[in-house]
């Protein structure tokens, strides 16, 4: 801020926020405070339940009929909101004060076209004219880079891509400038490419508008990118507070620590130093602790000075951030060394077996009809999708493979035809010596259905509501034919909570009775309860928290150790891709773009899109330094693919018009490491590494 003595744009002091129930008054956030200047972006992370988007409300005054304010102020330029009326509230929001949501069909109205919706905001706030708000909604969705924007707007919410309806939502928050920007998790469900694009988009609007923004979001690499100063907060209250290179370099609470180490960072070693989900959950707001709330899940917690009296912030003495301040009875004796563990449990590499799963140009072609008028009368002719175009590679016992590729890839039709939900046009998917991929589901074996099973994103989607969680694994177990007897088949189930780390009394409680973390835990105990020779996890831990997702992680890798499974790990995270995978396949626009070994296909020599995609990637880590690709454009349509190389429209080292022509060879730079590109090799080699990790070792030794 150029001016210190400028008014904050948002100033919260000493807030409390409560929600009434039955049961009384729960606090749902304490003793929070925050300053936002003109211009600044603030970052809120935390785990799911800790207070983040309660703050988002509160700031909005959204709480609903059972919540409010008991306490504290929040000030907007300088002017109490609790002064003002809910009209001048009202006149605030979407205008000076917008929100943008994790879920952006919640926030689209699906009977209006998303035109009526965008024209709304300048109409209604500005008394703009109907032609005004048109033609600014038009540039306004040009600004957030949505190709063919008036097709758009004469579009329904259900007609675009999660990816598109996220931009619309956020050019419907930017539309009337607003001094305030909030975004809860506005990037969760999109590709890494498309975030990296939408996250350079905000920034340079609010560059451009001084727009101040805080953001929402469990993703620390992302923080660090887009944040000025960050805010951690634990069950309600803020526990760790600084300017973002003092917080990633310096930390000093336990639990932000705790956070660090959940994040598999891209020199992570999955068997020299496996991944430390922190122990135990967040307690429920009537359920907290005395004194620190973070204490009964702290290794450093000392019964006397930490479960005393509320534990007030303290200054962190550190000449780069005076701002810094903590909330830690104990954070100046703690010795900063002492968080990394001296002897991390190293896992034993366990050697890949052979060959399970061979797919050998595998096709995937749908048949879509022109139901144009004109075409009705013409008899149109009939086009095809070319969902997988000549898919061919391996996996062997015990291996993990990553499958990655921007949405609509083809990732998600590849696993449909595995599952037998669709059958393949052309080619073979042999698992165990047997072609599945001419098979459908309703025509295998119980044996073949047992052999292949999937752990699904969402799993609120594929768990019964009205069914217990015993139920739900045991009828896996009696119809596969792993066990008959009912009594057997109870002792099996507890097994498998025992293998997931979850209590046996989970048998008897139904999914609403669980959190999202405890409710994958079920997906993949019901996955493994057939005993499966491969399992498909399609972006098992993309909706998780970052303590959660740890844990999920390496829970996978400990049954897959113990089962030797073959594991295909469908994700568009490729943080989490560089620590689990062994090997990585790389797909676009449905086809192969580049394979082999994670270590190579991690370095040069890349394919442009494998460049691309790992510039994307947030890291979470200050020193590892990365090259910025930004891919313009979007994927063209399926229907209509380009002639030469798929990446032909988007590539930044596009070489000319035999990209465009002719399909791409298959290069190999190694055994088994291939590369279609026609970048001859050699030149291809001489690709800076987009990421480069510091030596750690001898800045030690130094």
């Amino acid at each position: 801020m150029s001016d210190q003595d400028e008014t904050p744009v948002l100033e919260i002091t000493g807030l409390r926020l409560s929600y009434y129930t039955r049961a009384g008054e729960i606090p749902a956030v304490m003793d929070f405070d925050l300053k936002i200047a003109k211009g600044e972006s603030v970052g809120l992370v935390g785990e799911s339940g800790c207070g983040k988007s309660t703050v988002a409300n509160g700031i909005m005054r959204y709480m609903g009929n059972n919540g409010g304010i008991v306490g504290g102020t929040i000030k907007f330029k300088g002017r109490d909101m609790a002064d003002m009326s809910e009209e001048e509230v009202r006149r605030l929001r979407g205008k000076d004060i917008a929100m943008i949501y994790q879920e952006p069909m919640a926030s689209l109205n699906p009977s209006l076209t998303i035109g009526q919706q965008l024209m709304e905001v300048p109409m209604n706030h500005e008394g703009a004219s109907e032609e005004e708000a048109h033609q600014r909604s038009f540039d306004m969705l040009s600004a957030v880079h949505i190709p063919d924007p008036q097709r758009l707007m004469d579009s329904y919410p259900h007609q675009v891509s999660g990816g598109q309806q996220q931009r619309v939502v956020i050019a419907m928050a930017l539309l009337s400038k607003p001094a305030l920007l909030l975004l809860d998790e506005p990037t969760t469900a999109l590709d890494v490419t498309v975030e990296a694009g939408i996250v350079e988009l905000i920034a340079e609007l609010s560059k451009e508008t001084g727009t101040s923004l805080l953001y929402i979001s469990h993703n620390l690499g992302l923080m660090l990118e887009v944040c000025d100063r960050i805010c951690v907060m634990y069950s309600g209250e803020v526990v760790e507070e600084g300017h973002i290179d003092s917080i990633f370099s310096w930390p000093t609470h336990p639990y932000t620590h705790g956070l660090f180490g959940c994040i598999p960072l891209p020199h992570a070693d999955k068997n020299a130093r496996p991944l430390t989900a922190i122990k135990g959950q967040l307690p429920l707001p009537h359920q907290r602790p005395k004194g620190c709330y973070f204490g009964p899940r702290c290794e450093f917690f000392e019964a006397g000075t930490c479960d005393q009296d509320q534990i007030p912030m303290a200054a962190v003495h550190t000449d780069d951030d005076p701002a810094h301040r903590v909330r830690c009875a104990r954070w100046d004796v703690i010795d900063p060394k002492s968080f990394v563990p001296e002897e991390t449990v190293k896992r034993e590499v366990i050697p890949v077996g052979e060959t399970v799963l061979e797919v050998k140009d595998m096709r995937k072609y749908y048949e879509v009809k022109d139901s144009s008028l004109a075409a009705l009368f013409s008899g149109g002719e009939a086009k095809q999708v070319k969902a997988n175009e000549s898919i061919s590679f391996r996996a062997g016992e015990g291996e993990t493979v990553a499958i990655v590729g921007e949405s609509g890839c083809g990732k998600s039709t590849f696993a449909k035809v595995l599952m037998g939900l669709e059958t393949a046009t052309e080619g073979e998917v042999n698992l165990s010596g047997t072609n599945l991929g001419e098979i459908a589901v309703g025509d295998r074996t119980a044996e073949q259905l047992a052999s292949l099973q999937m752990v699904f994103q969402n799993p609120n989607d594929t768990l019964n509501p009205s069914h217990s969680i015993g139920y739900q694994i045991g009828r896996v177990i009696k119809r596969f034919g792993i066990e008959s007897d009912p009594a057997k088949i109870q002792e099996l189930v507890f097994k498998l909570l025992d293998t997931v780390k979850l209590p046996r009394a989970f048998a008897t409680r139904k999914p609403r009775q669980l959190s999202g973390g405890q409710k994958q835990r079920i997906g993949i105990a019901r996955a493994f309860a057939g005993n499966p020779k491969t399992v498909i996890a399609d972006e098992p831990i993309s909706a998780l928290d970052v303590s959660v997702a740890a844990a999920v992680t390496e829970l996978l890798m400990e049954i897959q150790r113990e089962h030797r499974t073959t594991l295909l790990f469908i994700s568009h995270d490729l943080s989490a891709v560089r620590y689990l995978a062994d090997r990585v396949v790389v797909m676009y626009l449905g086809q192969i773009m580049e394979r082999g070994a994670t270590d190579e296909v991690f370095s040069p020599p890349y394919h442009p899109y494998t460049e691309a995609l790992l510039s994307a990637v947030p890291i979470a880590d200050p020193e590892v330094q990365k090259r910025r690709i930004v891919l313009e454009g979007n994927l063209p349509s399926p229907l209509n693919p380009p002639k030469g190389c798929p990446f032909s429209t988007r590539c930044p080292r596009k070489i000319g018009a035999i990209c465009d022509d002719e399909v791409p060879p298959v290069q190999f730079a190694g055994d088994r490491h291939a590369i279609a590109c026609h970048i001859d090799m050699e030149e291809l080699r001489k690709v800076e590494p987009v990421i480069t990790i510091p030596d750690r070792d001898m800045d030690a030794a130094d």
